[in-house]
């Protein structure tokens, strides 16, 4: 097999590059892509040494099937692509590998006579290609540069692997995490041009066929800015759920809409982007299917796109169509969707040590990091695993809370673990699924971890240690793979002291520590009221509720022993006892206890005319006194020094308000 003269000039030259940078010392200023010239600097900072023989695979069988099991997802939609991109370079001399994120091959097709030759340099399933094993070459080379790579010939570090040439390029998932890496190698002296073209492509596919499978239940938008564009491997794709919230862009949409890789994706509703709303469009996606449509994005380009849902959304939206009407083709509220998917971003609310413990997460989430949630029951603790949850790169996932104080001792172990039918007395007898288990792809989140038994501790190290879950009265294990939340109320280092927390699980569940502050010594109480305001389902209209400032100033001298689910409950009570007509949340609609805890607190100049008054005071002023004791004098002093809120008044007054009216001539 021989080579063209142009290939031939250029394995000459390159003779002489590594004469200059290995014998000389010499960085070559031209002749070498810069992704080599950088792979052969950082294998030479590595010690590696160009004249090693060719380094036997030290995995073993059993690695690699683990291996193929971890990649499971990547290796079923990245089989028929390789059979593909085969297809198109079969009896080249060639093969298709599929390596994982560390540079493992975890699956290979090719010509019969090349795959025996690649085994003589270990280019093979079960073989690490990482640059640090095989220095400079396509799998390794792309792995970290994170880019498409080819390595042709003598570019190769080791002279060894001077036979090949190698064309790769990284599979990254729609977050930008690397996955792994589609690589084409044959013999240096048949290299085609278009190799690296094909490597690439198939990339594209593999990442197309994980996106739509992933987000199968979404409405998936395939967009470009020419309409030639759309259904080609150009086009971009938006997942977009019911409720018209973008939840995740493959790479090829970050592109086109300027997003930088590994950027938090931050678009919000469909119409945040769009200038259609997200029902008009399905609506006419449902009434021409595969229709090509040309949308206005809010920067004022234009883009043609096709929308493509599953059959399951199909069936809701006509479930929804025979159910509503007119109603099915509204748009869904996205706000709706943004409000319950809290993030770390969203709960910033200004206070100093909030955010530092927000800030410390933000840079561990999506490491495989556990973190260990710290702070006073009901200081939203669950609130800010889920706020990790939902702002790392497992957040379309599961995420399942356990609260491991409120689990009996007896059922814990059925509950994390789950159990095969006929476990145990009771058991049904098609079994269930374990908490962990139900986590596989998401986060489990272990409440109030400080008061789980110390049996359960044990098994639990066991599921850390092992990521396998084995459900109680099973036979075999069963892998999970989970991010790990923690929370509890204790100082957990105590509790190892004190014999009751294993310290070998503390040091497993306690890679980072947040410390949320106690409500008492937050600065942010006004944002923190007016978002749970915002948020309270007991009011109609809950943006139109104010808060008097003499209220506020009770609410602010109060110790808070509950935190922030005490002062949640505090201002449902509060909404709850307002009358139709009042929209201000004054002292006398505070619990007793509230009001109680905070006296001697000063009242602000501008409510000097609305004092506190409680419930129990304004009864006992009116305890035995009927309404036609109540001189008109008393009526204007207490309108006017509640404004004219009639409610107030009478509250403070001791009589209904009903009465008040009466009295007032009011027809009630």
């Amino acid at each position: 097999m021989g080579q063209t003269p142009m290939r031939a000039a250029q394995a000459s030259a390159l003779v002489s590059l590594r004469r200059q940078f290995f014998d000389n010392g010499q960085v070559p200023d031209a002749g070498l892509p810069a992704p080599v010239l950088r792979s052969w600097e950082r294998c030479l900072r590595l010690g590696l040494d160009i004249g090693e023989r060719v380094r036997p695979s030290n995995t073993t069988r059993g690695d690699l099937m683990v291996a193929r099991e971890r990649n499971a997802e990547l290796l079923n939609h990245a089989g028929g692509v390789m059979e593909h991109l085969h297809e198109q370079i079969r009896a080249s001399g060639s093969m298709v590998l599929l390596a994982d994120a560390s540079g493992l091959i975890l699956h290979g097709i090719g010509d019969p006579a090349f795959v025996d030759r690649a085994s003589r340099v270990a280019l093979q399933p079960g073989a690490s290609w990482s640059e640090c094993q095989r220095g400079t070459n396509a799998i390794g080379a792309t792995l970290i540069e994170r880019a498409p790579v080819e390595v042709f010939g003598a570019e190769h570090y080791l002279d060894c692997n001077g036979v090949l040439t190698c064309s790769a390029a990284p599979i990254l998932d729609c977050r930008g995490e690397l996955l792994g890496a589609l690589d084409i190698s044959g013999d240096h002296r048949n290299h085609q041009p278009h190799t690296l073209g094909l490597a690439r492509m198939g990339v594209r596919l593999v990442e197309r066929r994980m996106f739509e499978s992933e987000y199968a239940r979404h409405a998936i938008f395939a967009f470009h800015p020419r309409p030639e564009g759309v259904g080609g491997l150009q086009e971009g794709l938006l997942a977009v759920d019911a409720d018209g919230e973008i939840v995740a862009a493959d790479r090829q949409a970050r592109a086109l809409l300027g997003i930088e890789p590994g950027r938090a994706l931050g678009l919000g509703g469909f119409g945040n982007l769009f200038r259609s709303g997200f029902g008009t469009v399905i609506g006419r996606a449902a009434r021409d299917p595969g229709a090509l449509m040309a949308l206005e994005l809010r920067s004022g380009a234009s883009v043609y796109a096709r929308v493509r849902v599953s059959l399951a959304w199909h069936i809701g939206l006509q479930a929804a169509q025979a159910g509503g009407g007119a109603r099915a083709a509204r748009a869904p509220d996205p706000s709706r969707s943004a409000r319950k998917r809290v993030t770390l971003q969203t709960l910033a609310t200004g206070d100093a040590g909030l955010q530092l413990a927000l800030d410390r997460c933000a840079k561990v989430v999506g490491r495989n990091i556990p973190i260990l949630i710290q702070g006073e029951s009901g200081s939203g603790k669950e609130l800010l695993a889920r706020a990790c949850h939902n702002s790392g790169p497992r957040a379309d996932g599961p995420f399942v809370a356990v609260n491991c104080a409120a689990i009996p001792e007896n059922l814990i172990e059925s509950e994390l673990f789950g159990y095969v039918g006929g476990a145990f007395t009771g058991a049904r007898k098609e079994g269930a699924i374990g908490r962990i288990q139900q986590a596989h792809g998401g986060t489990l989140f272990l409440d109030e971890i400080g008061d789980m038994p110390l049996a359960m501790q044990a098994r639990l190290l066991r599921v850390l240690q092992e990521r396998c879950v084995q459900p109680v009265g099973a036979a075999e294990p069963v892998a999970v793979d989970i991010a790990l939340l923690c929370a509890t109320h204790r100082v957990l280092s105590d509790s190892v002291r004190a014999g009751c927390f294993r310290e070998d699980l503390y040091y497993r569940v306690n890679g980072l520590t947040a410390q949320l502050p106690p409500l008492r010594e937050r600065s942010d109480l006004h944002q923190i009221v007016r978002r749970l305001l915002d948020g309270s389902h007991h009011h109609p209209e809950p943006a139109r509720i104010r808060i008097d400032p003499a209220t506020m100033a009770v609410l602010e001298a109060y110790a808070w022993p509950g935190n922030i689910r005490q002062l949640q409950n505090v201002l449902e009570v509060a909404l709850a006892l307002l009358d139709e007509d009042e929209d201000c949340i004054l002292p006398l609609h505070l619990p007793d206890e509230v009001l109680q805890g905070a006296e001697g607190a000063p009242v602000p100049r501008q409510s000097a005319r609305a004092p506190v008054v409680t419930r129990a005071e304004g009864l006992a002023r009116g305890r035995g006194r009927r309404p036609k004791d109540i001189d008109d004098a008393a009526i204007r002093a207490a309108l006017e020094r509640f404004d004219g809120n009639l409610s107030a008044a009478a509250r403070h007054l001791g009589v209904a308000r009903n009465t008040l009216y009466r009295r007032m001539g009011c027809d009630f």
